[in-house]
């Protein structure tokens, strides 16, 4: 019997993915569907998936001890935000952050539950997610800036399905 493929990991090797630190997340709907709504204007117009999509997100924060998040925007098919891990909570208690894995995997399952009770029993994520550790203040402040301004960017953004269309040299 063949071994399938196996999927390309785009995490570091051997970093500790519960290391306290800001992380920058990008999680697609799969096939790049508009799903979360649309652009007006260069604002980001949620419709009800989107709105869903949102309201999870904010809750992250709720649901573990110790994390937070910065900027964030839900676009037509996909979410830009970071996932601050922080340290040891004041209390001095028994800690240990849940990885970022844990965090997005629970915030994609939870999303995915409530749209298709809702909204689109079809409705699907990638598989995976795209993450960057954040290394510095000024690296912090060029993706806090990417992320409040995708919304004035969508038509030449790469997760736009119409703009890969058009332009070759992106791919699907």
């Amino acid at each position: 019997m063949d071994n399938p493929p196996q999927r390309k990991s785009y995490r570091l090797p051997k970093f500790d993915y519960r290391k306290p630190g800001y992380y920058f997340v990008t999680i697609c709907v799969n096939r790049r569907l508009e799903s979360f709504g649309k652009i007006e204007k260069d604002i980001m117009v949620l419709n009800g998936q989107g709105k869903v999509a949102e309201q999870f997100w904010r809750e992250i924060p709720s649901h573990y001890l110790g994390i937070g998040l910065d900027v964030f925007v839900v676009m037509p098919n996909h979410l830009h935000g970071i996932v601050v891990i922080n340290e040891r909570p004041a209390n001095g208690g028994p800690y240990r952050a849940p990885s970022l894995s844990v965090i997005i995997s629970s915030y994609k399952n939870v999303t995915s539950k409530t749209i298709h009770k809702t909204e689109n029993e079809d409705f699907e994520w990638q598989h995976s997610f795209y993450d960057h550790v954040i290394r510095s203040d000024e690296e912090l402040n060029k993706i806090r800036e990417y992320i409040l301004n995708n919304p004035k960017q969508w038509e030449m953004d790469e997760n736009n399905i119409k703009t890969t269309l058009l332009n070759p040299r992106l791919k699907l």
